[in-house]
Parts: structure tokens; sequence; C-alpha cells
């Protein structure tokens, strides 16, 4: 997987830094993910989500409307997120809405509909764009028990919005770019890879198999449920793409590479939460796990 995107897996030092690069791929596998990932430079962010898919949009700085992102009211036409398979606001400290409360309100609607939905006046739009959100972030800044999301755009203060993210990337768990990361060998050629990536998007089998799998607490919230499965999905589709019967499921794998890792990713959103708003204090992530009748 490493090498189909142009690095060397021997760059590495474990399987932790690898996971923490393969949970970028996310939204290039299913739809509308919505993720955070905060970074120190160099770590090839702006790279892996502009180079590597025809799929996805990199936003650059600069500002960004309602309009450009959603629909166009004037043109009647529709914006980036009815077409491409993520949208990434890349240095998203620099970035700047120019319709501030007019994008809040479309993207807590957006990023909370099962389906994609958004409504601008009386246009009624689909999309299938997950959101991920690039920033850098300085040393002192990376412990997930403080507030890391202080430099983020205002309108990304608010709580309720947060809450629609389904998981954080520690981008500090990703190495710098160096010569040993340069892809080495043989290896899928990109452009065939994203495309599969593209058409697994579309795949239900994968969500029905993680339905199965897991046990839900009957008061778990349904965010962070939707959240963990929909990471859970990802990881499925990336590092298990040959499993469609939840029978034939190695049940200690997928805890390892897709349920933990959800869990984590969600718990980090859970937490920050918890600290910019006191409603989330002390919330934590629910208790999912695999089925007892399926442990061996």
């Amino acid at each position: 997987l490493l090498a189909a995107i142009d690095y060397n897996p021997n760059g590495y030092t474990g399987e932790e830094q690898k996971m923490a690069m393969l949970s970028r791929l996310l939204p290039f596998v299913e739809q509308r993910v919505n993720l955070i990932e905060l970074a120190p430079k160099e770590t090839g962010k702006s790279y892996l989500f502009s180079q590597i898919s025809k799929y996805g949009w990199l936003v650059s700085g600069g500002s960004i409307s309602r309009a450009k992102m959603f629909y166009d009211q004037q043109k009647r036409i529709e914006g980036i997120a009815s077409h491409y398979d993520y949208v990434a606001f890349d240095e998203i400290q620099s970035i700047s809405f120019p319709d501030k409360s007019e994008m809040q309100g479309v993207l807590k609607g957006y990023l909370e509909s099962p389906t994609g939905e958004y409504r601008i006046g009386d246009y009624r739009g689909i999309g299938k764009s997950g959101l991920v959100l690039l920033g850098n972030i300085d040393e002192s800044m990376m412990n997930v028990n403080i507030n890391m999301f202080f430099n983020l755009p205002d309108i990304f203060h608010e709580s309720a919005l947060i809450d629609r993210f389904h998981g954080f990337i520690k981008g500090w768990e990703i190495p710098k770019m160096k010569e040993s990361l340069k892809a080495n060998g043989w290896a899928l050629n990109v452009e065939y890879f994203t495309e599969i990536l593209h058409l697994l998007r579309s795949e239900m089998i994968y969500r029905a198999v993680v339905d199965e799998v897991l046990d839900v607490p009957k008061h778990a919230a349904t965010r962070d449920t939707e959240a963990i499965k929909r990471i859970c999905t990802g990881f499925m589709k990336l590092i298990f793409p040959n499993i469609r019967d939840a029978s034939k499921l190695n049940i200690e794998e997928f805890e390892h590479y897709c349920l933990q890792p959800a869990l984590r990713m969600r718990g980090v959103i859970k937490t920050q939460l918890g600290i910019i708003d006191t409603e989330f204090r002390g919330k934590s992530i629910p208790d999912i796990k695999v089925k007892d009748v399926l442990k061996g």
C-alpha cells in the first residue's frame, strides 16, 4: 500500500508510523470520511492529497466560499463537494471563509447527513466528498490533552461542527520526507491503485461486515458509532479487501488493524471536544467491541 503511493515501506521505523500514513488514505476509499490532521511541516500532507489521486481536490490557502464549496446560486452550478471524493483544506490556519456563518451552517448539515445532502436556498444537492482539515502544529502542541484546535479558523471553533469530524490523524507520528522514504523497486502503478480505491468507495459489503461483527452499546452516541464504523470500514477496504464475508474475517487482525485505530482516532476528537466545550467534558467514546460469539 505504501509503495503504491510512492513511499518506501522500509523507510519507516515501525507499524505505528505506517498505520498513521495509511490513515490518510481513508477518504480515498470510503465515502464522506471527515478527518482532521495536524502534523509538522515536510510530512507530505500536501503531496499526498494533491498529487496521488485525480479524484481529490486540495484547497491550499486563500479563501473558500459556500458557493465554491457547495453551490453557486447566481451561476447555478454545483461546487467541488459534488465532484470529488474528498476536499482537503491545506494550511487550514491560512484559509479564510468570507461567508463564515453561511459556510458553517451548510457544513454542519452536510457533514451530518448520511447521504451527503446539502441545501442552498431552494437547491438540494448531494456530495460524496469527505472533508479533510490539514494544519501544521508545533512540537509544544503535540498533546491530545490540550487544545490542539486553538489555531484553527474561527469557523471550526464550534464543538457541534468538530463533533461531525470522524477522526484525528496524529501527523507527528509520520516521519518527515527524506530519501529513505522515496519509493524503491516495483509496486502498483499509483494511477491504477487510486482507481481501485475510487471504485471501492461504492462497495457496501465491507460496511455490512463491520455492522455484523461489532457489538455497539445500546446507549452509544450515534455520531461516535458512525465515526468508528466508517473508519473501520475504510481500514477494512485498505487492508482486507479480499474479505467479503464475516465468517472469513480474522477477528484478532480486524481488532488490531481496523477497530483499535478507529477507536483511537475518534477518541482524540472526543477528548478535544471535552476541552473546548464543557458539555462534552468527561464523556468517552462508547465501548464498541467485537461480538463475543465471534471471538475464538
